[in-house]
């Protein structure tokens, strides 16, 4: 295992380094600057959109998903461990400034998902029975015909089967086993046994269970984890003015806490905001596109709009708290962490540990861990979705079957494995899914550019 998260962590040194910024930022403002800003020109319709059509409880859909559903089903992809433990190592590794640069990712990636969303609209395909395909690898196909159209699409396919259904599965139970083992004592195998066997009740049910969990799920889950980071950060008001000024700081001038050249530092405040930044709002990785290509709307333009408020979710208001909380007590007022180093901490345990500078630490852990399983459970239900429609893309319905039972023994899986190799195995696959993905999106710019410009 050691030899082989060495070569991991090589190949991903070079993804997120140099190929993930140039093509997140590189894909980002092309799309800011052919839409003429939708995200900044349609965040208002887009919030308009998301709260009127707001519904618990939104019933099914013959062959599709209302849109407010698809939105949820995306969300619950996207806030998940990538919020707590992405956004701490994030910043434990790039210090309290890579924050800064997930915030620039994620607005150029609202520019970014609209796109998605419009050509997974544009480009789905509805069968006889009435059942709806969508997803990148048929805008892929749209935007390069011929065998090598087909080859990204078969690449992609690939390459989001392993990052989601199976790698990326194995990093949410691997902290959600992690955390509850904290709080509660529980061998992580037990959990990671419990969570396996819920899975699969709610995969037996399909796309339209999968709906109906997470739009319960989402609003509560992410309404009981603000509630709870605010009420920390009223109890640690005096530290947030100098929470913020770390932020843009060391956004800035980084090796004054992570240490090394400025280069160096930069480098790594950069990459961080821009992997984990990646993992966590999931825009121009080509996952999220499942779920919009599958939204009933009058026109592609409606879903784009409404996806762009997934990416401000998650990241300016989920991950943000997260961000808050843990630079407001580990780094703010001489923490723990103010020098930039402590012996004893670590990325899966740094949101517990500033919960429980403030609540206790029983207290503190146990909410940590139950927010965690919460949003770690809905990510495993959207990937495991969006894995299974690139499964029966490459290999027919016969395959699903297959891929389920894998899928749900690496749910398993990941509950007993160190967490750095699981960790940087998803981060491998989910940044080798973004280059066919963004290819696509380059070359289909031009139809997003029309569908957004019409609506003024």
């Amino acid at each position: 295992m050691d030899v082989l998260l060495s070569v991991v962590q090589k190949i991903n040194f070079y993804l997120s380094d140099y190929i993930l910024i140039v093509l997140l930022i590189g894909v980002g403002l092309l799309f800011s600057v052919r839409t003429r800003f939708v995200q900044v020109r349609c965040f208002g319709e887009g919030m308009r959109a998301v709260f009127k059509k707001f519904s618990m409880s939104g019933g099914k859909h013959h062959g599709g998903l209302s849109s407010f559903q698809a939105l949820t089903t995306a969300i619950a992809a996207q806030v998940g461990t990538g919020n707590i433990v992405g956004a701490c190592g994030a910043i434990l590794i790039g210090g309290p400034g890579a924050i800064f640069w997930m915030w620039i990712i994620a607005f150029f990636g609202m520019a970014t998902i609209y796109a998605e969303a419009v050509l997974a609209q544009e480009t789905r395909e509805i069968r006889a029975d009435g059942s709806i395909a969508g997803g990148p690898v048929y805008y892929i196909r749209k935007a390069v015909k011929g065998p090598m159209g087909k080859f990204l699409a078969g690449f992609f396919a690939a390459a989001i089967i392993l990052a989601l259904g199976f790698m990326g599965c194995m990093v949410q139970s691997n902290s959600i086993g992690e955390t509850c083992s904290t709080a509660f004592g529980i061998h992580s195998w037990i959990v990671g046994l419990m969570v396996a066997l819920v899975a699969v009740f709610v995969f037996l049910g399909g796309i339209q269970r999968i709906a109906g969990v997470t739009e319960k799920m989402v609003p509560v889950m992410a309404a009981l984890y603000i509630l709870g980071g605010l009420v920390l950060l009223i109890c640690r008001i005096r530290y947030v003015p100098e929470t913020f000024a770390m932020i843009f700081k060391y956004a800035f001038v980084p090796n004054a806490i992570i240490g090394g050249s400025i280069g160096y530092a930069l480098k790594a405040a950069i990459s961080q905001g821009v992997k984990r930044g990646l993992f966590s709002n999931e825009a121009g990785m080509g996952s999220t596109p499942h779920a919009h290509a599958m939204a009933k709307v009058s026109c592609p333009h409606e879903q784009g709009v409404v996806a762009m408020i997934g990416v401000f979710i998650d990241t300016f208001v989920v991950l943000t708290m997260t961000a808050l909380v843990v630079i407001s007590t580990l780094y703010a007022g001489n923490g723990p962490l103010a020098a930039g180093t402590a012996e004893g901490i670590d990325k899966a345990n740094m949101a517990q540990l500033a919960f429980s500078s403030v609540f206790g630490e029983t207290i503190g852990n146990a909410f940590v861990a139950v927010c965690l399983l919460f949003f770690a459970f809905s990510t495993i239900l959207s990937w495991n979705f969006f894995g299974k429609l690139n499964v029966e893309y490459l290999f027919g319905k016969k395959g699903v079957k297959v891929y389920s039972v894998i899928a749900i023994g690496f749910i398993f899986l990941g509950s007993c494995l160190s967490n750095d190799l699981v960790w940087e195995l998803a981060d491998m696959f989910n940044q080798l899914m973004v280059i066919p993905n963004a290819i696509a999106l380059v070359l289909l710019s031009s139809l997003v550019a029309k569908e957004a410009v019409r609506k003024k």
